[in-house]
């Protein structure tokens, strides 16, 4: 375990995939903890097991981020816990209502793993020093008034000193960012108007001019192959093949494409889905498509969603099709398809015994046209997982995979 803190950390987080980066971060540098989805239930545990460090979201449903902060210092026996808030810092008055709370530090998302370590570092150092009586918490309430409203400060001058320095610090790191932006922006907002021009003309391109050729292409070679009265040599005949398939991928990459335009822009027609059943219904099409795997398929019963139809076709298709497909080799291939509750939520999961890929990578996953496999090795556009990305936002959810070299992968997904 981190040396640096000699209890454990607690976190609460609602956003699921907010909870998985903090989880990631707090395994990667060996810290104990603890994450909890409402302040309600962190306070029930804070009651039993008193933490070093504590980081909370502060837009959350129930007891926010700021009143949490607030039971934490008013209790006695929490009073030194120092206190880590997430959040935007877009009003002045999440300062002054930090400070009420009694808060120790702000950090913004999305944020640096480097600075969250280093204020960590700090602030545990802070409640030694607190312990040891070095630092006093101790100060005269301060009566402050700021847009018409009267606001009771009794954070001590340390504790003070520490959070406006950390929001000094990210007021000069968001002033960098917004001079970069600010150079960018025009001339990206010159250029959005026409690229969506762009973008439509090239979809009705190829839906008609390139579809059209290809699929004379594949007729004819098609038939050339299937004629067992053909003259043509075998080596003749490979390099038919080999047009041939050049010409289906060649459709795939179309089709992927005009997914990837139109799921942004797609209307949603919600209704009430059985999952499973799309799933089921699907997956004979995705078989066909890898005839010389064998993967064993287990999908769960009653998978209920409300969610577009048509859209999540495109998500399982995506998904289960990669489990299909990155299992292939595996000598027996196992793929599932389930659900289950995490932090109140449905979260849905297809995982699979497949090739599997560093987490380091995993944010490259959903980046249109990025593989992390060669095409040597499994064939693909690189485009699918970036259409299930949009569509699963779109539907207000979110998307992530946790994944192993040699061990497979498990991507989960929530929809709202």
């Amino acid at each position: 375990m981190n040396e640096l803190v000699s209890g454990y950390i607690l976190a609460v987080e609602d956003s699921l995939v907010q909870a998985k980066r903090l989880e990631y971060f707090f395994k990667k540098h060996q810290f104990d903890y603890r994450i909890f989805s409402t302040a309600e239930e962190a306070l029930v545990y804070i009651g039993k097991r008193v933490p070093s460090l504590i980081i909370s979201d502060i837009i959350m449903p129930g007891i926010d981020g700021y009143q949490f902060c607030r039971q934490v210092k008013e209790n006695p026996s929490t009073s030194t816990i120092p206190v880590i808030l997430l959040t935007s810092l877009q009003d002045p008055n999440d300062i002054i209502r930090g400070l009420q709370a009694g808060a120790d530090n702000f950090i913004t998302k999305p944020y640096d793993e480097k600075y969250l370590l280093s204020r960590i570092e700090h602030l545990i150092n802070n409640k030694s020093q607190i312990e040891e009586g070095v630092i006093s918490l101790k100060a005269d309430p301060i009566n402050l008034r700021y847009r018409g409203e009267e606001f009771k400060i009794t954070s001590g001058r340390r504790q003070i000193l520490d959070l406006l320095v950390s929001v000094y610090d990210t007021a000069i790191q968001r002033n960098e960012e917004l001079t970069s932006i600010k150079m960018k922006l025009e001339e990206t907002n010159r250029s959005l108007l026409q690229a969506n021009e762009d973008l439509d003309a090239f979809s009705r391109t190829v839906s008609h001019d390139l579809k059209s050729p290809l699929a004379v292409i594949i007729g004819f070679t098609s038939a050339i192959i299937d004629n067992p009265e053909s003259t043509v040599s075998e080596e003749e005949r490979g390099y038919v093949k080999y047009i041939l398939e050049s010409a289906l991928e060649m459709t795939q990459l179309i089709k992927d494409l005009l997914a990837f335009s139109q799921s942004g822009r797609l209307d949603l027609k919600e209704e009430e889905l059985d999952l499973s059943d799309i799933a089921n219904d699907i997956l004979g099409g995705i078989l066909l498509r890898y005839p010389d795997s064998k993967p064993v398929v287990k999908i769960e019963s009653n998978l209920k969603a409300r969610a577009d139809n048509k859209l999540m076709r495109v998500v399982l298709d995506n998904l289960i099709g990669n489990a299909v497909k990155y299992s292939s080799k595996t000598e027996s291939p196992e793929i599932f398809f389930g659900k289950k509750e995490y932090f109140g939520k449905d979260l849905f999961f297809i995982q699979d015994n497949g090739a599997g890929f560093e987490m380091s990578k995993a944010d490259k996953l959903f980046q249109p046209f990025v593989r992390l496999h060669s095409g040597v090795e499994y064939s693909g556009t690189g485009v699918g997982l970036s259409t299930v990305k949009r569509i699963i936002e779109k539907h207000g959810g979110e998307i992530w995979a946790e994944s192993e070299p040699g061990k497979g992968a498990t991507f989960f997904f929530t929809l709202e």
